[in-house]
């Protein structure tokens, strides 16, 4: 048996090494060795400037441990400062040409079970595969991708898979020998045809996260990777793991004779040979149990024994207490704790309690399963009187949401999350992984040994129906269960060598660029990039900084918390201060994007407030929503498989940045009528002509409906300081006049050609669904079921009713039928002519086809019946509607109560859109502080408007205080 200090060597004469010159950034360099040596001694020089070192999200880090990680000039654990170098090179190689797409629209399901995706088991990804059908349908080859958010790099990956053949062909593509990416599509006879789309070619990729764990991960997937090496230099680590180490993981199989806890010590001690009667097994796996207490003996209760039911592996509901026979639940039950001496902290510490129960192992090939008994007890107590030969990290956990649960366990740094065995082993994985030949090899090693920061801690549950114990860690959270699984290094790590090697070994990518820092400040020349792609935090979902504790403490360097972008009431962060981190990081993003182009944003998150935010957030930088589709990753995170405010589809968001001829147009015509058709004639141009679901259906386009194209005009008006010229009916009017009508949708003229092929392919018409939730819903539902047949009250009403549920907002007042009526649409009284609208209606019936619209029997049946107005009606009712509103919001605004408990929605909206055009921002700001703060979170246009507002106000306040002052 080895003793337990016996030094490390690392052999690489087998392994081979890179000697063929490089050149980077214009210089020749011998070796990749030299390229690296270079550019660290200039990344140095930069840490130490006091100047770079405030530029946003610099890591919390030493400078030895960012140097350590990096590769510069490809990635930097730090602000990468050769960005803009190779943004002169790429900018230099590429063409201008013409460019024009519409948003991609087909929703995507794509697996995570890929090799690449399962080589690192990061909190989120988003499959590589996915990310490349939004890149080839917006880019051509050598375009500059973007991401600012990378995690783990797969956008990096996507980009580079775009220039491999077999890559592309498997999403279900075809490539032609000249390189054109062909997809399938119906042809007019409904027969699929290969039409071409995009081109084979590799796009060049920016990374960027705050996180330097994050980028350290994707540098890793986005580098040449020498696969057969790596798998030597892993395995030949584990091999001396085993040989040094292995003493660790043995548990006795068989004893032919009686045997004494002395002589279990002195053998352990190596002061005896272990005799031939002993048959020892290596363990595979360890399974620990929490110790409780029972509330009324006070006995001890180890939960593995008690609380499991054996047959399922699940909790029981009730059982038992062993010592007294009471019927307990786990909550019922206190933890029972130990006081020990922590000798790395210097200090009495007091821990919950926990018993090792279980132990998996082998001999040979064959698996057994036993009770710890002396033998394994003993083992475990060397092992703590041991003192461990290599660094391991000792820092504290920050305060957070998941430190406080902590805390009561007794886990307050980082070793506490580990067994003395485990931190042993991977402090010494790391150290070996340090001494490999190459910074390339030592990286990926790192790659493989840091993830296990998590699979080797007490944060890997025990799961008795699952085949593997390995990575059974609650995604998402730092969860400790009361079942651990503690892994041996072989068992943890041989699969997990082969699945590594299998994803990198065709992996041929060139490096792309990396950078550690916020995203919402890149000092890089605008309108720089063609595609970007982002998948930010998402309010209080994940809180990566707090998630990332235990793999950054590894690395030996940490997230700045200051500028990352989440609700976090333990860091003071709001979803205010995550709507203006967001604002400023979409800012960045729609200066270096070029005009024209697209950026597409993933979005997780169920609540409505997070979901205007960014949207509000969006808009308020210039950039315009075109379309908002499906993207199924086909498995969940924990939160997005079982908590209420988590979704199983993200949403992806399609935006563009409009080109300089609309701003242009849009500046002439000022805050005129002109200015509103210049904006709707370009957006159009961005819109998907048709869309279809995955059953071959045609979809209805939201984004074409004529209030939605209100809204995203408004923005755009509001956005740019003016008001907005134009009333809800009479740009609705304007529409039907200047553009062309299908199903409720409104197009070009040369994109209603495509929609009517689409439709005579499906044979179908397309419906708007509509969730009613307030009154300006309520009127859209009612809009949309009076176009379809004209209606008595008495017919209207139990529909309407049936909508009224537990998705009215609670705030809103809920609107009575009649009155929604009186002030939206119109009713045949019985004389006159029976208007057109439910004239077409009744000629549906038998007995009233083809009467004149005088006809008594016609009049008689369409007498109380409602309908939607023509043009300058409705023009009249929402003119006497909005004074309506206005009367209304007046009352709000003389009411002396601090906030309104309810109130109607429309009203607020009318009086925002009143004081925007009369620049009364000081009456929004002041009716806003009225408002409960979820109704301006979850309404976008209210939000918009209280934004511009602030920020207008700011600037009155500024220009008059300059005036006092004399300037």
């Amino acid at each position: 048996m080895n003793h337990p200090n016996q030094k490390f060597t690392f052999a690489t004469s087998n392994l081979p090494t890179d000697n063929q010159p490089v050149e980077c950034l214009g210089n020749t360099f011998e070796n990749e060795a030299d390229r690296r040596a270079y550019f660290t001694e200039q990344l140095k020089d930069k840490i130490q400037q006091t100047e770079f070192k405030k530029i946003s999200g610099f890591p919390q880090a030493t400078e030895e441990a960012i140097l350590a990680l990096s590769d510069p000039p490809y990635y930097t654990a730090c602000p990468n400062p050769w960005l803009p170098d190779f943004m002169k090179q790429w900018t230099a190689a590429s063409q201008n040409r013409s460019y024009h797409r519409e948003p991609f629209t087909a929703d995507i399901s794509e697996g995570k079970n890929h090799p690449i995706y399962t080589a690192h088991a990061y909190h989120t990804k988003v499959p590589h595969k996915a990310i490349m059908r939004y890149i080839l349908h917006y880019t051509e080859p050598g375009d500059i991708v973007f991401d600012g958010f990378c995690g783990t790099g797969m956008t990096g990956v996507a980009a580079q898979l775009c220039g491999d053949k077999a890559s592309v062909e498997s999403l279900g593509y075809r490539v032609s020998s000249e390189g054109t990416i062909l997809e399938s599509q119906p042809d007019d006879n409904d027969k699929n045809t290969w039409k071409p789309f995009s081109k084979l070619g590799a796009r060049r990729a920016i990374l960027n996260d705050l996180s330097p764990v994050a980028t350290f991960i994707a540098y890793n997937y986005n580098k040449p990777a020498p696969a057969l090496a790596f798998e030597q230099a892993a395995l030949q680590i584990l091999q001396e793991i085993e040989t040094t180490l292995g003493w660790m993981y043995q548990t006795l199989h068989t004893c032919t004779k009686e045997i004494d806890k002395t002589t279990i010590k002195k053998i352990l001690l190596g002061e005896i040979d272990r005799p031939d009667s002993i048959t020892l097994g290596q363990i595979n796996y360890t399974v620990w149990s929490d110790v409780f207490t029972c509330p009324e003996c006070a006995g001890e209760i180890v939960f593995s024994f008690v609380a499991i039911n054996k047959d399922t592996g699940k909790v029981r509901e009730e059982f038992p207490c062993p010592h007294c026979d009471v019927r307990l639940t786990k909550r019922k039950m206190e933890r029972a704790l130990i006081t020990t001496f922590d000798k790395i902290l210097g200090q009495t510490i007091k821990q919950a309690k926990q018993v090792p129960v279980l132990i998996n192992y082998r001999v040979g090939k064959q698996r057994y399963e036993k009770t710890p008994d002396q033998f394994d007890l003993a083992l475990l107590e060397k092992i703590e009187q041991s003192p461990i030969p290599y660094w391991f990290p000792l820092d504290k956990m920050i305060d957070s949401h998941e430190s406080r649960s902590h805390k009561r366990l007794g886990i307050t740094h980082v070793h506490h999350f580990y067994t003395k065995r485990s931190l042993w082993v991977l402090s010494a994985l790391i150290h070996k992984s340090q001494k490999a030949e190459s910074h390339a090899l030592q990286s990926l090693c790192r790659f493989l040994f840091q993830q296990w920061a998590v699979g080797f801690s007490k944060l890997n549950r025990y799961s008795p129906g699952h085949f593997s114990q390995n990575n059974r860690n609650l995604s998402g959270t730092l969860y400790i269960g009361s079942q651990l699984a503690e892994v041996s290094p072989r068992y943890a790590f041989t699969e997990k060598i082969q699945r590594i090697k299998t994803a990198f070994a065709q992996n041929q990518l060139k490096t792309a660029l990396i950078s550690t820092q916020s995203a919402t400040s890149l000092e890089l020349e605008e309108a720089c990039f063609d595609y970007i792609f982002l998948d930010p935090p998402f309010g209080s979902n994940l809180m990566y900084s707090e998630l990332n504790f235990l793999w950054e403490a590894w690395l030996k360097i940490f997230t700045n918390k200051e500028p990352e972008a989440i609700v976090n009431k333990i860091q003071s962060k709001t979803l205010a201060n995550y709507h203006v981190l967001m604002t400023n990081c979409f800012r960045e993003a729609f200066r270096l994007l070029k005009p024209g182009r697209w950026m597409t944003v993933e979005f997780s998150n169920t609540q409505a407030s997070v979901w205007n935010t960014l949207q509000t957030a969006l808009q308020e930088v210039g950039f315009v929503v075109a379309n908002v589709s499906a993207l199924d990753k086909k498995q969940g995170s924990f939160k997005a498989v079982t908590t209420s405010t988590a979704v199983k589809q993200d949403l992806i968001i399609s935006a563009y940045k409009p080109n300089g001829g609309l701003a242009k147009r849009f500046q002439k015509a000022g805050g005129t009528e002109a200015g509103v058709w210049a904006f709707i004639n370009s957006h159009l141009k961005y819109l998907p002509s048709s869309k279809k679901s995955k059953a071959g259906e045609l979809e209805f386009i939201a984004e074409r409906e004529p209030r939605i194209l209100y809204d995203r005009m408004l923005a755009y008006f509001i956005l740019h300081g003016y008001p907005v010229p134009i009333s809800s009916q009479a740009f609705q009017a304007g529409l039907r006049q200047r553009f062309s009508e299908r199903d409720g949708m409104i197009f070009l003229a040369e994109q209603v050609t495509e929609y009517e092929r689409q439709r005579r392919l499906t044979n179908q018409v397309p419906q708007l669904e509509i969730a009613v939730s307030d009154e300006r819903t309520a009127i859209d539902w009612l809009n949309n079921f009076l176009k379809k047949r004209a209606a008595t009250y008495q017919e209207i009403h139990p529909e309407f009713i049936k909508l009224l549920g537990a998705g009215w907002k609670k705030y809103e007042i809920l609107p009575e039928l009649d009155t929604l009526l009186e002030f939206n649409f119109l009713k045949y009284n019985g004389t006159g002519n029976v208007p057109p609208q439910v004239h077409s209606y009744l000629n549906h019936f038998k007995d009233l086809r083809n009467l004149a619209a005088d006809d008594p029997e016609l009049q008689k049946r369409a007498t109380e019946r409602w309908y939607v107005p023509d043009p300058q009606q409705a023009y009249d009712l929402e003119k006497l509607r909005e004074k309506h509103l206005l009367r209304e919001f007046e009352t709000y605004r003389q009411q002396t109560q601090k906030r309104l408990k309810q109130f109607r929605l429309e009203a607020i909206r009318a009086g925002f859109k009143k004081a925007w055009s009369t620049r009364d921002y000081s009456l929004i700001l002041q009716m806003a502080e009225k408002l409960p703060k979820l109704v301006l979170q979850e309404d976008d246009k209210l939000l918009l408007w209280y934004d511009q507002a602030s920020i207008r106000q700011e600037e009155l306040e500024g220009r008059k205080g300059e005036m006092e002052n004399g300037n």
